[in-house]
């Protein structure tokens, strides 16, 4: 290696690393003051808190790195320019690109390393952090309910409420709950107009008193929709349903396994995996939800007992009504309300799995991509900031961070951006992780073409220059 080259390497790493820990930093006094409320006062141990903070550093890995090497980049050669070194270097012969090849490999080792970090050691770190700070957030009965959002506080059970009693977080308004404890995989939901919450004496059970409400319970034999699946729906002035909250009586550490199927904890080979087999359940939904609706109304029929109505084969003129006998008319129309009513809380089920599985489908593809995406950053992201260092030629912590800053929150917003409309279906997810990368390679090869031929794209004093020649020349046109 020349010594040119290890000057440049030497260069770059002193500032990469401290830019590195600064960030992350930065970004841990983010994660502390959003759980402040959830760490302080609940008496865990230093070495649970530290736990936590560690998980999240390593999560926020991902955003620190790209910035790292586009503003150590910037450093480097914004140093070395305002030094005068690039001058000396290209006065010996040696081109800008051939100056920056040790640099290039060196950051081609590092987003190859990010791409192992984020396959291998991210996803463990995001499953131990996401459990442990489940365990944490729960370890007293504050469920943080918040109206409108469902709350997965207590196991097997999704609570949602539509507003709260003013000043009193025990009243509950618009109750939805969906109980996931049945063997069947299919949840029971509970709706109710209102409910009170209350602890019972020896702090084990939470009761939830639950007034004018309606509970569906849907029941099959093999999972799919036949003529032997029963919706039974029961109507309720009130009732109770208990909670077992023995396990918020200590700091129980909950199975890591609970939380494996969620996409940012799994591996390519997971995600690849996990995709494969919603897929397929997709394609089974689709196959086993075809309503027979005569086979059903025969099972409802023999079940509830409905009477069938003969009406004669004649054309009916005004209401249907007036071809069933006055006798059989309340019966004949609360039978077909119950029909359209079952079939219409079957369809809304089958609707809200098949978008819940969609979006999952959508999650490990954008997960995927992600971890090829944070290693072409960091490449992409160096391209940027070390042209942009060579023209400037401003060192330090001045400039240099404040170009850093506004090309990395472009990036940042750019991609931030493109996932969200991913992940809403506006866009393919395997192209929107990498909108960002596409729409900034452009000016990353402007700005490595810039450096190279010395331009003064940054230089103000060329800008000046530029604009009094300009009005020099119109004020010789007057002239003449």
């Amino acid at each position: 290696m020349k010594k040119i080259h290890l000057l440049l390497i030497k260069a770059f790493i002193r500032p990469f690393f401290v830019t590195f820990f600064i960030v992350m930093f930065i970004l841990l006094m983010f994660f502390l003051f959003k759980y402040i409320d959830d760490l302080i006062g609940k008496g865990f141990e230093w070495y649970t808190i530290a736990e936590v903070m560690l998980y999240a550093s390593a999560a926020n890995v991902a955003m620190a790195l790209p910035l790292a090497v586009l503003l150590s980049s910037i450093m480097t050669f914004g140093s070395l320019g305002e030094n005068y070194e690039l001058v000396a270097i290209k006065s010996a012969g040696v081109s800008l690109q051939k100056a920056m090849r040790p640099l290039f490999v060196f950051i081609i080792g590092l987003s190859f390393a990010s791409f192992l970090f984020s396959d291998y050691m991210l996803p463990k770190a995001n499953l131990k952090y996401g459990s442990l700070l489940y365990d944490i957030r729960n370890k007293k009965l504050s469920f943080l309910i918040k109206p409108g959002v469902f709350n997965n506080s207590i196991q097997n059970y999704a609570m949602r409420v539509e507003r709260k009693g003013e000043g009193a977080i025990d009243s509950l308004y618009g109750i939805m709950i969906y109980d996931h404890t049945g063997t069947n995989g299919i949840p029971k939901i509970i709706l109710a107009e209102k409910g009170r919450m209350a602890k019972t004496s020896d702090d084990q059970y939470l009761v939830l008193s639950l007034v004018n409400g309606v509970r569906y319970e849907e029941n099959t034999g093999n999972g799919s929709f036949n003529p032997h699946q029963t919706l039974t729906r029961m109507r309720f002035k009130q009732t109770e349903v208990k909670f077992d909250l023995g396990s918020f009586g200590g700091f129980n550490r909950t199975q890591e396994a609970s939380f494996k199927n969620n996409a940012p904890m799994l591996n390519r080979r997971e995600l690849l995996h996990r995709e494969d087999s919603i897929r397929k359940s997709l394609d089974s939904l689709n196959k086993t939800t075809k309503i027979n609706a005569s086979a059903y109304f025969k099972q409802n029929e023999m079940a509830k007992g409905y009477t069938k109505v003969k009406v004669s084969a004649k054309v009916i003129k005004g209401s249907i009504l007036n071809a069933i006998p006055k006798n059989l008319r309340i019966q004949a129309v609360q039978s077909g309300y119950d029909q359209a009513e079952t079939v219409k809380q079957i369809v809304i089920n089958r609707i809200l799995d098949f978008d819940f599985k969609s979006k999952e489908i959508i999650r490990a593809q954008i997960e995927y991509q992600r971890k090829y995406t944070l290693a072409v950053s960091c490449l992409l992201l160096f391209f940027i900031g070390a042209p942009l260092g060579a023209i400037i030629r401003k060192g330090g912590l001045g400039l240099p961070v404040v170009i850093a800053i506004v090309f990395f929150l472009i990036y940042h917003i750019l991609s931030t951006v493109a996932e969200k409309s991913a992940k809403e279906g506006s866009l393919d997810p395997n192209f929107g992780m990498w909108v960002a990368i596409i729409i900034l390679t452009p000016l990353g090869i402007f700005l490595t073409y810039k450096a190279t031929v010395d331009s003064a794209l940054f230089d103000i004093d060329y800008y000046k220059q530029l604009i009094v020649g300009l009005f020099k020349k119109k004020e010789s046109k007057k002239s003449d």
